[in-house]
C-alpha cells in the first residue's frame, strides 16, 4: 500500500478569510468510509528576528458522533455572547473524560521511588 492510498480522503473543503487569519473546514473520509471534519486556524505571522512571514496553524479533528454535542456547545457559546445569559450545559448521556475527576484520581497513587 502505497502513501496515497493510507491518507484520508478529502471530500470538501472551504476557506473563509479572516483578516490576518483564515479557517479552513475540511471534510475527510478514512479507509473504513467514516467522515469526520478537521478545522484548522491558519495565522500569518511575522517574525522579528528572520524578517520571514510564516503561518502559524491549529488544528481540531471533530468525528461525526461528536457533531452534536459540538454543535450545541458552540450554539451556547454564540448565545451567551448575544444575550449575556448563561445557557443551560449540553447534556451528555455517557462522558469519557471529566477533567475534575483528574485531580482526584492522581491523589489515590501512591507515588513510591
Amino acid at each position: 500500500m502505497d502513501n496515497k492510498e493510507n491518507r484520508k480522503e478529502e471530500l470538501y473543503s472551504q476557506a473563509i478569510p479572516a483578516g490576518k487569519r483564515r479557517y479552513f473546514f475540511d471534510v475527510k473520509e478514512t479507509r473504513g468510509g467514516d467522515k469526520f471534519i478537521t478545522i484548522t486556524e491558519s495565522r500569518k505571522l511575522f517574525d522579528n528576528n528572520t524578517g520571514e512571514v510564516y503561518f502559524e496553524k491549529n488544528k481540531m479533528f471533530l468525528y461525526k458522533e461528536d457533531f452534536e454535542k459540538f454543535k450545541q456547545g458552540l450554539d451556547n457559546a454564540f448565545s451567551f455572547i448575544e444575550t449575556g445569559i448563561v445557557p443551560p450545559p449540553v447534556v451528555v448521556e455517557e462522558e469519557y473524560f471529566r477533567p475534575e475527576d483528574t485531580d482526584s484520581k492522581l491523589n489515590e497513587i501512591n507515588f513510591k521511588f
